[in-house]
C-alpha cells in the first residue's frame, strides 16, 4: 500500500521535488562562489560572512515553498475526485492520512539530501579564512526540520476541504483587518506583534524559520 502511495505521489510532485533538489544543491555552492574561485584572491572573513548571510535567507524560503507545494500535491487528486478513492480503500481514514504524510515526507528527503551534499561540497571547495568554519551538517539538519514543519502545517490545512482552507485564511485576514482598523483608529492594539512573538519566536512552532542561516560562521 505504501509503495503504491509513494509512486502515485511521486508522479504528482516529481517536478517539484526535482527542481527543489537542484535549487537545494546549488544554493550552498552559489553562496560561497566568491571564496571558491581559483582565479581571484579568496574573500576576507567579513566579505564571506556577508555573502553567506545574503544567500542564507533563501534557505527558509525554499523550505517553506517545498513544504507547501508537496503538501498541496499530496491532496489535490483527492479533492478533484471528491475523496472517492480514499473512501473505497479497505483502510481506516487515519492510516490513509499517515500513508499520504509518510510518502510526502520521504519524497522531501531528496531536496534535503541535495542541500547536505551541496553544503559539504561548498565548504570543502571554499577557501575559508582563519577563525571561521563550515557547518554543512547543522545547516542541512535545520533545513530538514524547516521542510518537515512546513510540510506538516500545509499538509494539515490541505487535508481539509476548501471550506476549511477558507476558514483558516479568513481567520488570518480577520486578524490583519482588526490590526489595520486599530491602527487607523489610533487604538493601542498590536495583535500582529503578539502573534509574531508566539509563532516565530522560540518556542513557537515556526521559530525554525527565523534567525541566521549560516553555512559558514565563527
Amino acid at each position: 500500500m505504501f509503495r503504491v502511495m509513494l509512486y502515485s505521489q511521486w508522479k504528482w510532485s516529481r517536478l517539484i521535488v526535482l527542481l527543489g533538489s537542484v535549487a537545494g544543491f546549488a544554493l550552498p555552492l552559489i553562496s560561497v562562489h566568491g571564496a571558491a574561485r581559483a582565479d581571484s584572491s579568496p574573500l576576507q572573513a567579513p566579505e564571506l560572512l556577508h555573502a553567506v548571510q545574503s544567500w542564507g535567507v533563501l534557505y527558509p524560503v525554499l523550505a517553506a515553498t517545498l513544504g507547501l507545494l508537496v503538501a498541496m500535491a499530496s491532496w489535490t487528486p483527492d479533492h478533484r475526485g471528491r475523496h472517492v478513492y480514499a473512501l473505497v480503500l479497505p483502510v481506516p481514514r487515519w492510516r490513509y492520512v499517515l500513508l499520504r504524510f509518510g510518502a510526502g515526507a520521504l519524497l522531501l528527503a531528496a531536496p534535503i539530501t541535495a542541500v547536505l551534499v551541496g553544503a559539504l561540497l561548498a565548504t570543502s571547495s571554499a577557501a575559508i579564512p582563519a577563525g571561521l568554519q563550515g557547518y554543512p551538517v547543522a545547516l542541512a539538519i535545520r533545513f530538514a526540520l524547516a521542510v518537515l514543519v512546513a510540510f506538516a502545517v500545509f499538509f494539515a490545512v490541505s487535508a481539509g476541504t476548501a471550506r476549511t482552507a477558507g476558514i483558516v485564511l479568513a481567520l488570518i485576514g480577520g486578524v490583519m483587518l482588526v490590526q489595520v482598523i486599530a491602527s487607523v483608529a489610533t487604538v493601542d492594539l498590536d495583535l500582529v506583534g503578539k502573534l509574531q512573538l508566539l509563532v516565530l519566536n522560540w518556542p513557537g512552532p515556526l521559530a525554525i524559520f527565523t534567525g541566521r542561516w549560516m553555512l559558514i560562521d565563527v
